[in-house]
């Protein structure tokens, strides 16, 4: 366990020093050390207790919610302030509407284009198509206000061809709705212009198959391990005596690196579709708990449009649910009927004697594989597969909650625009706060929630409105959501003796 640790840790401490080094100048190994301090408590734990022994539930959140704040405040502490004279990063290429909408400081104005630069800039925008108003220089940004005469696509699309023919790709071109709904452009630095020799001089390759492939490989690992001894209930002396028995945890470990890999490579996919430059999906492989905590993709270029955000938000959830759904049916033909657990053993963590009733999707597709079989008063006993899916539900549920850069987050914003996606996460966010104070088992994810940012980056063209079928599919994922968190009443309860 203690090898896994130290792998983890170097893992760790490479993915901080790509993402954190350059926004912070907190010195890296201590954001390091809070990003690893859970896994050491929870690596002192078993060690101490024995792998048999589980770890109290406080013990898990505690740490998670204490490291998560001293990680973020620790980024702030040392937050690197941009500067006009500074290098364009991926964190200017889309600028906060929130940021562009205050007013400018009362400091000397700063004018990145030249007199004539200025009068072709305001060339660019034909009075038929977006009457310009007024130029507002910001240190980040040249914001462009007028009134909207036409449709958004086809004035993003005509003002953005004209801009780019006087400056070339000297600037990303940003259109977005004002606090007041007015529509205005933003022209920002470009750090990916072909006119800047030096910007990709010292970054490292986008795509790394073997560090990803390694990342794979050790999840497996993990989560073959977890699979066999929590899931299987096999005991750690049996399988150090017999490790063929490590056969046993595949069905756990495959189902649920398949829903994993499903779901980031269904981003991975939609994105390169949009030629949105992105990395491979990354695992995280941890020696305990579920095996792993996820995986994750880095999106290094910003998003074209709403629609382009849409499609890569809904495909990765709705890629993933497609293969949960199948391997959920399977793992529960393969789960037995246990009498229900009492009160004080009742825990959606336990797999022994899983009450299905807390979602409705879920008591549905048990009633539905094993019919007469599971009736009131009756509970599963998971088969490791069944595990497999169910950790793929809360995965799903979990990722189209729609607040900030959640994959729900981003489907209301491309659906009802950034102000109103805001509005929809903060309703979310009290939400799950009332359902925790019903239902202890959503406090860890009520504290997520609301450690979580509100709003997320804002596409390109952040104006132009989603089609009828983007936003049927996306009434039909927020209806998933509501489907797996929302418990079987008790009308349908009785009528399908469950």
């Amino acid at each position: 366990m203690w090898l896994l640790l130290i792998i983890l840790g170097a893992i760790t401490y490479y993915l901080a020093q790509k993402s954190v080094a350059p926004v912070t100048r907190t010195p890296i190994w201590i954001i390091w050390l809070v990003m690893m301090m859970p896994s050491v408590i929870w690596t002192i734990w078993y060690e101490v207790n024995g792998e048999d022994e589980p770890i109290p539930l406080l013990w898990v959140i505690t740490p998670l919610i204490i490291c998560f704040t001293l990680y973020v405040w620790l980024i702030r502490l040392g937050k690197i302030p941009s500067s006009p004279q500074s290098k364009p990063t991926i964190q200017d290429s889309s600028v906060q509407l929130q940021d562009l909408e205050k007013p400018p400081q009362e400091t000397e104005t700063i004018r990145p284009i030249t007199a004539t630069e200025e009068k072709s800039l305001r060339d660019c925008f034909p009075w038929g198509i977006y009457y310009l108003q007024n130029l507002d220089y910001r240190p980040q940004a040249i914001l462009c206000r007028g009134k909207l005469r036409t449709a958004p696509e086809k004035a993003y699309t005509s003002i953005k061809n004209n801009i780019e023919k006087v400056f070339g790709d000297r600037f990303l071109i940003l259109f977005q709705e004002g606090l007041q709904g007015k529509p205005f452009f933003a022209l920002v630095p470009n750090p990916w212009s072909k006119s800047e020799p030096q910007k990709n001089d010292t970054e490292p390759p986008l795509k790394r198959p073997l560090f990803a492939l390694g990342l794979l490989l050790l999840t497996l690992l993990t989560t073959t391990v977890v699979g066999t001894i929590t899931m299987a209930g096999i005991a750690k002396e049996t399988l150090n005596n017999d490790p063929s028995l490590l056969l046993k945890g595949l069905p756990y470990s495959l189902g649920l690196i398949a829903i994993l890999g499903v779901h980031e490579f269904s981003h991975y996919l939609t994105a390169v579709r949009y030629k949105i430059a992105t990395t491979l999906p990354y695992f995280i492989p941890i020696p305990f708990f579920l095996g792993t905590f996820g995986a994750f993709i880095q999106m290094k270029s910003p998003v074209p449009h709403r629609k382009a955000l849409f499609d890569v938000a809904v495909a990765g959830p709705l890629g993933g649910f497609l293969v949960t759904l199948p391997l959920l049916l399977w793992g529960i033909s393969l789960s037995g009927v246990v009498p229900i657990p009492t009160a004080e053993n009742a825990s959606l963590l336990n797999v022994e004697a899983l009450d299905p009733r807390f979602s409705f999707l879920f008591a549905i597709l048990v009633k539905l594989v094993l019919g007469s079989g599971f009736v009131a008063g009756k509970a599963l006993h998971l088969h490791p597969l069944a595990v497999a899916g169910y950790i793929g539900l809360i995965i799903t549920a979990l990722n189209l909650m729609p607040v900030g850069q959640l994959d729900g987050g981003h489907i209301v914003h491309a659906m009802f625009g950034q102000r109103t996606g805001i509005m929809i996460g903060q309703l979310t966010r009290i939400f799950i706060l009332v359902l925790a104070m019903i239902r202890p088992e959503f406090l860890i994810w009520a504290i997520l929630l609301f450690l979580m940012p509100i709003a997320d980056q804002p596409a390109l063209n952040d104006v132009t409105e989603l089609d009828n079928t983007r936003d049927f599919i996306g009434l039909f994922s927020l209806a998933l959501l509501i489907l797996i968190l929302l418990p079987v009443p008790g009308a349908i309860s009785h009528w399908l003796q469950i």
